[in-house]
């Protein structure tokens, strides 16, 4: 690995690690991020994260949602393995679905300061109906500020079909 590779992967310290342990609590500290090697260009990155888990906050009782994220990267994007025990942690963390995506959005952006980002959660039905948040955020004052409010106005007319439930 060159001195250049060495330098941008110092922050990435999960991936390929094979003693990494699995939160039991909501741990936002455990994210990652790296350079993004090619700011200059806009393009989309999406997770599809099918094995999240939550508790209801009233029931204790466990959700299970399917979570998408998709953002457009400025000079940081988020690691995968990172993201992966992050969303982990969420296993024992009693919120709202809204709450969720709300939340991890949050985390990201924070992370990142993308230059737009959404998340959307599929949760399967529980009591016999299926709650499907859906945030998402774009820099202010900038065309993605106005891109997140046309997604966020045209969301879901074309639901895509749903195979998590």
């Amino acid at each position: 690995m060159s001195g250049r590779q060495q330098q941008e992967m110092q922050n990435v310290t999960l991936l390929g690690h094979q003693g990494v342990k699995y939160p039991m609590t909501y741990t936002p500290e455990i994210l990652e991020s790296f350079d993004n090697k090619h700011p200059y260009r806009d393009y989309f990155v999406k997770f599809n994260c099918p094995e999240f888990t939550s508790l209801c906050p009233i029931t204790g009782q466990p959700d299970f949602a399917t979570i998408y994220v998709s953002y457009i990267p400025d000079i940081k994007m988020v690691e995968s393995k990172s993201l992966k025990l992050y969303l982990f942690s969420f296993r024992n963390h009693g919120d709202f679905h809204e709450d969720c995506v709300n939340i991890i959005m949050n985390d990201l952006i924070q992370l990142m300061d993308p230059k737009y980002i959404e998340v959307w959660g599929k949760f399967t039905p529980r009591g016999g109906i299926s709650i499907d948040p859906y945030c998402n955020y774009g820099r202010p004052g900038t065309k993605y500020e106005a891109m997140a409010e046309h997604r966020l106005l045209n969301h879901d007319m074309y639901p895509e079909k749903v195979d998590n439930r």
